[in-house]
């Protein structure tokens, strides 16, 4: 269980970072500690019985984005002209600059597609491969970062060698030396995930990526499990494109993801789907990443409420948000571990973020998945184990009340 120690250095963190930084606007937090974040959680909509605690699949929205979904669906259903509809172009681009803004990247680098898989199938099949050629990935890749690879490189005779780390890495080396081992001179692309979604490993993609671009190697990251998460900075993690979803960690609208491409390997990655807004040519580009987001219909009302989305994280603070997941992830795994249940996931920043997994008998995790909704009221996953992620909507009573239900059902685990 959580002990009174434990306690209080998390609450004592909370109350000290609060108070380093500047209360945002519109939040009516008073006293910068766990009440800031119970006025946080009051902004979504999820009752207290079912509580969400799998970010690393799908988040609630803000109760004020999902309105913005709901009104601007409304007023096309009303009125689907083109001139009820011509403000949506001005969202859109307002949506893409808010987001580039806080990853560090320039607005054309950036392309608003529909969530992570489509973002990874996109490089995948845009860069040009063939025998010869070699793909290096991890092996915990998402299945779109990890079979899409080998099931293009069936057609086009490419190589696709997979990399295994240590299951319990001591540091970063760990990490680093079965990527530098495994690339050669035939390598032309090192496809990663920033942090696992089985395992919770944060990958050193920073070092990763300097050492693959040395060697002109195009790095592709699948960021699933850090956008919205962690402070972001595209720019000093170094990698050539980077993919996202907004209805993970981001808490935004559903089938609303991110590219981003960096500007200078964005002419040499072709698009998957081209469709109207090209041109009359085959020439003619849609400028810089958009090219990548021309797919015909989209959903507008979503696309518009990925801008409230990106000024509702700005309003708390990237970086509060980075560390407020990283004190509930850390109080969550260090109260497992005090209760005698084993770790998937390392405990130490460096080395992981958001997504906390405990070993779980394969045969079991289906029942504790379930004990822990139906008893507990607590929403988790059996990805890796048994996969537990809280969020900026979670509270301190929130983990509290996760670990009492992991130890009222031991016997599904010890």
């Amino acid at each position: 269980m959580i002990t009174d120690g434990t306690r209080r250095q998390f609450l004592g963190g909370i109350a000290t970072a609060s108070a380093l930084a500047a209360l945002p606007s519109g939040l009516g937090a008073a006293d910068g500690g766990e009440g800031y974040w119970q006025t946080v959680r009051e902004l979504f909509s999820f009752q207290e019985d079912r509580v969400p605690m799998n970010a690393a699949n799908l988040c609630p929205t803000p109760e004020s984005v999902a309105n913005t979904v709901t009104d601007l669906t409304r007023s096309i259903d009303t009125d689907c002209s083109f001139q009820n509809r011509e403000r949506f172009v001005q969202d859109r681009e307002t949506a893409r600059a808010l987001v580039a803004g806080q990853i560090n990247a320039e607005g054309d680098e950036v392309a608003l597609v529909r969530n992570t898989s489509e973002a990874n199938n996109i490089i995948n099949n845009g860069i040009d491969l063939g025998p010869g050629d070699e793909v290096v990935i991890w092996d915990q890749n998402h299945p779109t970062n990890h079979v899409a690879w080998e099931v293009r490189a069936l057609r086009r005779g490419f190589t696709v060698r997979s990399v295994t780390v240590p299951p319990h890495p001591s540091g970063p080396d760990d990490l680093i030396g079965p990527f530098r081992q495994a690339i050669t001179q035939k390598t032309r692309v090192l496809a990663l995930t920033h942090a696992s979604n089985v395992s919770g490993i944060l990958l050193p993609v920073r070092e990763l990526s300097a050492i693959a671009r040395r060697s002109g190697i195009h790095v592709h990251v699948d960021g699933a499990q850090t956008w919205g998460a962690l402070d972001l900075d595209l720019k000093e993690l170094g990698c050539d494109s980077y993919a996202a979803s907004a209805h993970k960690w981001f808490c935004g609208p559903k089938e609303v993801g991110l590219l981003y491409v960096r500007r200078e390997r964005i002419g040499d990655i072709w698009p998957s789907i081209v469709a109207p807004g090209w041109g009359s040519t085959a020439e003619t580009e849609l400028q810089g990443a958009r090219k990548f987001e021309s797919m015909g219909q989209r959903d507008d009302a979503a696309l518009s409420a990925l801008g409230d989305t990106a000024k509702f994280h700005h309003s708390i603070g990237p970086a509060r948000v980075e560390a407020r997941v990283r004190d509930l992830a850390s109080l969550l795994k260090r109260s497992i571990a005090d209760i005698g249940a084993r770790l998937v996931t390392p405990v130490g920043d460096q080395l992981s973020a958001g997504v906390c997994i405990m070993e779980v008998a394969s045969e079991r995790r289906q029942l504790l998945f379930d004990a822990m909704y139906h008893d507990a009221g607590i929403a988790g996953s059996t990805s890796g184990g048994f996969r537990l992620c809280p969020h900026i909507y979670n509270t301190g009573e929130h983990v509290e009340r996760a670990v009492r239900g992991i130890e009222k059902h031991r016997s599904l685990w010890a």
